[in-house]
């Protein structure tokens, strides 16, 4: 360790310039100028790209000038975090010259690691989305509730938007647009219980402004799930404080979390008065393409107040889902104070007096449970007012350390080599837990939204992505992902009853799901380039069904729970075949069949230029998706005994002519296969080639290609571009082996194996314009197969930093993208370490990334826990059972808790 830190860089930095050398003496040795046209983060990349040596660790000399942010520094006249800009940059720990000087360099350095690999930090006042997506990211949780990461002083407006939201509390609101009632179903905005602010002898009570905040940082701890806040405020008249929030979710009793607010008064003596509130006129206005549509799902029922305890009843509009939040107060270590109650008809609100002196503390906590009639078995009322919280903040804080480190030890995934991604990755664990957690989700009836529970993106409605958040949770957890496909069972009536009115036999799950799990895609959507209503033709996405039917099989692999199969997963399985089978259609000339009328994941194809009707016809991925279902449910009914089998046939309607079609379909699916090309759809080759540069030009994003197309009374349709990965999304989910077993099932034997992925590979990466974050990963991993480590690496970083730079132009303020969060996990665990457990045994094939130096992490797979170091020279495993592996394809047996090391 000592000989890698004996490489620094010092800098120095003014507003026009950069300054730096390998030793403090030597700092004025070169400089760099800054592009006044440029942010620092862009002029940072460039001076991180004129440097040829290699930097250990950069150490800012210029002197701390601010209280909460060591490397903060004034650039063009604001407040920037120079450390963390520059750790983002570089990926290597910034500390300050001033930490060397009080203690050393190897002391300073791993502090800093240690920091900031757990920290989630953002420094200063920001506005509009930015703030919003910072606020998503920050959110805390528990799989139940999330609650979004604002200051406790904010009200909703175009700056902050505290809201939470509960799993499953949806309802649905009308709004008239164009002369018809358009209905939307959302995921409800609950009444904000979390706001605390204060007032200085009488004065207005404080609020979140640029004008009196100093100083500002906000710091998620994402090792013991605690959200920090704190400011330095100068008020108008003089007066001088420093304000400590904190926020904590509780992970064992998952109605529960504790807020703490802590008031220094740093100049004067007075009187303050706290302020909370439970606030129920809150609406949905997260999204602001949402705001003109009906928005207030919350109808107001009672406020109750029991000395310092106060219970908020209300239900929502539509789906009368009971509420009751609960909560109590704690200033018992504040003297003389005085309590007042002043409820309106939808705030309750409590008020807590007392005087202060200067440097001194005082502590003022509050607990909130929330309580709704989905997870509740009695009257919600009732569980509220005998609920009891923990005995204090403490108390609450150290339970969550636990409970963290207990998660932490299953699931953290250890990068040495690059700190922003170790940082990023661990956020991306804590928001899979966030959204979804064993010990909440057993009570629900829910499973894992787009955003998770941090946004109203999507209205929180469920999608595919459940696709790639799944193996995640199997890896660690498998006894949350049955809770999560319970979700789906229990919407197995209202898929049949869909695939009923659209004229089909079996279960035809929604592309968009909600409380009760029928079509919550809308038939028109707003582009925001035109300001016009477009047609949406989403919901012909069909593979939703493919999505949930490989969760179910991939599930079964990795936990072998014959039960859930039985009861559950065989019943899904079946409907969804049964609705396959219908849609495939027979050419009695050719012997194949088709499947028409349906959309790919690629999503800017909605159907075929100049036709009136909307669908696509022999979309590779579902095809070649159907072909390997129907192959595996085909070997589930040969291996499972007879008893349990008729049972599920009785149960599903399903025959042995179904059966026969079953076996006849998948080995007839028609492709469009052109010159060594899989088509994307059966008639994608007569589509016009696109002028991407034209549109670079002119647009320079052009990730949302089919937005800017219908701005110019065009169409995605015509052309052969798409928004995300498509033809080849069956060789993420699928193994190499499995994919070309099906391809060869299909009468289309691929014979040189490696040309076929680079030539496709190539051809479709250079019509992607990646409009989703999930294209970005699914193509890392594609490029990851033909040695393009160099893209591979890029397109993996986009998407590792998607959310954290919000490179999508605003979206992560309606909330966190959890898909990619899942995948990207998938991508270091499965592609990088190279682990793969979609069989029935692991392989082992790494392609470490060259700037990383190890991959640590802990794995489950069929109920035996695996831990694995990999590195570029080899992978060391140990196991709790005797088991076998197979490292790059030979098969080696591994002995329980015994090291064994394996050279590459």
């Amino acid at each position: 360790m000592e000989d890698f830190i004996m490489k620094p860089m010092y800098l120095k930095i003014t507003n026009h310039k950069l300054f730096y050398g390998n030793s403090e003496s030597r700092i004025d040795e070169n400089s760099f100028n800054f592009d006044s046209d440029l942010d620092i983060k862009q002029n940072l990349q460039r001076f991180h790209d004129t440097l040829v040596d290699s930097i250990d660790v950069l150490i800012v000399t210029n002197p701390s000038k601010f209280l909460l942010k060591r490397n903060a520094i004034t650039f063009n006249g604001n407040a920037i975090d120079f450390g963390t800009e520059l750790e983002n940059i570089f990926h290597i720990p910034v500390i300050n010259n001033e930490d060397v000087a009080n203690s050393d360099l190897l002391s300073a350095y791993e502090e800093e690691i240690n920091y900031s690999t757990w920290h989630l930090d953002y420094y200063g006042i920001d506005h509009g989305k930015r703030q919003y997506g910072q606020e998503s990211m920050q959110t805390i949780g528990n799989g139940f509730y999330g609650l979004r990461g604002t200051y406790l002083e904010a009200k909703a407006n175009d700056d902050n938007y505290p809201a939470t939201y509960v799993a499953g509390v949806f309802n649905q609101l009308g709004t008239p647009i164009n002369g018809r009632n358009v209905i939307n179903e959302d995921l409800v905005n609950l009444p904000n219980a979390q706001f605390i602010t204060f007032s200085i002898d009488g004065d207005a009570p404080f609020q979140i402004n640029d004008q009196n905040i100093v100083e500002a940082n906000r710091s998620l701890d994402l090792k013991t799930g605690l959200l920090t806040i704190t400011m330095l405020v100068h008020l108008d008249d003089g007066k001088e404080l420093k304000i400590t929030e904190k926020k904590l979710a509780d992970l064992t009793n998952y109605h529960d979390y504790y807020l703490q607010y802590v008031i220094e008064p740093l100049n004067f003596n007075g009187k303050v008065t706290i302020f909370t509130q439970t606030d129920g006129t809150v609406v949905n206005s997260n999204v602001e393409r949402y705001r003109n549509l009906a928005n207030k799902h919350l109808m107001i029922d009672k406020i109750e107040n029991f000395d310092t305890a106060s219970i908020f009843l209300a239900h929502t509009t539509q789906s009368n889902i009971q509420l009751a939040i609960k909560t109590d107060l704690n200033y018992s270590t504040i003297n003389n104070t005085q309590y007042a109650v002043n409820n309106q008809a939808e705030i309750a609100e409590q008020q807590v007096s007392f005087h202060v002196s200067a440097g001194e503390t005082y502590h003022f906590e509050k607990y909130v449970g929330i309580f709704t009639s989905l997870e509740t078995k009695e009257n919600v009322a009732v569980a509220a007012q005998e609920h009891e919280f923990l005995p204090d903040f403490a108390v609450a804080e150290t339970q969550s350390v636990q409970n963290w480190r207990n998660i932490w030890h299953q699931e953290d995934i250890i990068v040495n080599g690059d700190i922003t991604a170790q940082k990023l990755l661990r956020l991306n664990n804590y928001s899979m837990t966030c959204a979804a957690q064993t010990n909440a989700n057993k009570n629900l009836d829910a499973s894992v939204g787009s955003r998770g529970l941090t946004g109203e993106g999507y209205r929180g409605h469920i999608f595919w992505d459940e696709l790639f958040d799944m193996d995640f949770y199997a890896l660690h957890s498998p006894e949350l992902v049955k809770n999560l496909l319970m979700y789906r069972y229990n919407r197995l009536g209202a898929a049949l009853d869909y695939a009923s009115d659209d004229n089909h036999n079996g279960a035809m799950f929604p592309w968009q799901s909600g409380m009760y799990g029928d079509e919550q895609s809308q038939l028109v959507h707003l582009n925001p380039i035109t300001n016009q209503w477009d047609p949406d033709n989403s919901r012909k996405q069909r593979h939703v069904s493919l999505a949930i039917a490989y969760n179910v099989l991939n599930y079964f692999n990795l936990s072998q729970d014959e039960t859930f199969m039985q009861q559950y997963g065989l019943e899904m399985l079946l409907d969804i075949t049964k609705f396959w089978i219908d849609v495939a259609t027979l050419n009695k000339q050719t012997g194949k069949y088709s499947i028409a009328d349906v959309m790919g994941p690629d999503e800017f194809h909605e159907g075929y230029p100049d036709s009136a009707e909307s669908g696509l016809k022999n979309n590779a991925y579902t095809n070649i998706m159907v072909s390997w279902l129907f192959k595996k449910v085909n070997n589930l009914i040969n291996s499972e005994n007879s008893g349990i089998l008729e049972d599920n046939f009785q149960r599903t309607n399903f025959t042995d002519v179904d059966l026969q079609k079953l076996n006849d379909i998948r080995h007839n699916l028609k492709l469009d296969f052109q010159g060594g090309i899989l088509g994307q759809f059966e008639g994608y080759f007569n589509l016009k080639e696109l002028d991407f540069n034209k549109y670079r030009q002119q647009y320079d994003n052009i990730s949302r290609m089919d937005r800017i197309l219908k701005a110019h009374n065009d169409s995605p349709d015509n052309y052969q571009v798409a928004k995300q990965a498509d033809t080849l999304m069956a060789l993420y989910n699928l193994s190499d082996n499995d994919f070309f077993d099906i391809m060869t099932d299909l009468g289309y034997p691929i014979a040189n194996r490696e040309k076929f992925i680079d030539d496709n590979v190539k051809y479709y990466i250079a019509r992607t314009t990646h409009g989703s974050t999930l294209s970005r990963i699914v193509y890392s991993m594609l490029l990851l197969k033909v040695n393009d480590t160099k893209t591979a690496w890029k397109l993996f970083y986009e998407a590792l930093t998607s959310d954290y730079y919000d490179i999508q132009g605003g979206t992560t303020a309606e909330g966190i993208h959890l898909g990619v969060m899942g995948a990207t996990i998938n991508v270091v665990t499965t592609f990088f370490a190279g682990i793969d457990y979609r069989g029935n045994i692991l392989k082992i094939n790494p392609h470490m990334p060259k700037e990383w130096k190890e991959i640590s992490f802990n794995i489950n797979f069929k109920g035996i826990n695996y831990a694995f170091q990999v590195t570029s020279d080899g992978v060391t495993i140990t196991t709790d059972h005797d088991t076998e592996v197979i490292f790059m394809g030979k098969k080696l047996p591994l002995t329980a808790s015994q090291e064994i090391q394996l050279t590459c």
